[in-house]
């Protein structure tokens, strides 16, 4: 399964992600994750990311798919692949289409899970992270057992630098400028299945697998 998750940020592409990827055994792709690794070993293209990410910016096209162009031909991808924040703009989408025939293969589908800017920026701002394990925490929705310590692990929790209301809005109107008309570009190739993002993980991944064939 080659598949897409698109949505705004907050949505929950990564935490969906997570399921599919047991589901379907494929690996999951994140420009962000492979980008904050490559900002954390202060890489030539880490530094030159953390400029832009540090702005609220999108990392501009040339680097983000050079770095997705290398992650599609490893040996995990050959069955498939959820690339999860990326394509974010038409350039990046028509950078794709040409990487994956140059990979002789092609996308299954692309997964749109929407709601509403209001719910997206209480998921934000609420948002915990394990510095050890990486695992999500919310505030409110999801807080842990004991505060400030991750239930897994016992990892210390932090809120993310960008995740301030500010930054959010900053980044949502670059969404709205620069990525949302990717929904047209994946519609007129009758590739888009639109799912609900505002309600809990379990519910729209079970909502894409149904929407996928039910396998």
């Amino acid at each position: 399964m080659r598949l897409i998750l698109m949505g705004p940020p907050g949505v929950g592409k990564g935490s969906c992600a997570e399921y599919l990827k047991t589901h379907y055994d494929i690996p999951h792709i994140s420009t962000g994750e492979m980008f904050r690794e490559a900002i954390s070993k202060q890489t030539e293209i880490g530094i030159l990311a953390k400029v832009y990410i540090d702005q609220g910016k999108l990392v501009p096209d040339d680097i983000t798919n050079e770095l997705v162009k290398e992650r599609l031909k490893l040996d995990d991808c050959k069955k498939g692949f959820l690339l999860d924040g990326y394509p974010r703009t038409i350039n990046q989408a028509e950078k794709l289409d040409k990487i994956l025939v140059g990979l002789n293969t092609k996308l299954d589908a692309v997964i749109n899970l929407v709601a509403d800017y209001q719910v997206l920026v209480e998921r934000i701002t609420g948002r915990l992270l394990c510095s050890q394990c990486g695992k999500v925490y919310h505030i409110k929705n999801m807080p842990p057992k004991v505060e400030g310590v991750c239930d897994d692990c016992g990892g210390s929790l932090y809120q993310r630098k960008d995740d301030t209301y500010e930054t959010i809005m900053k980044r949502l109107k670059v969404y709205e400028q620069q990525t949302k008309p990717l929904l047209e570009y994946y519609n007129e190739q009758g590739n888009i299945i639109n799912i609900n993002g505002a309600t809990t993980v379990s519910v729209s991944v079970n909502e894409i697998i149904n929407k996928l064939g039910g396998y």
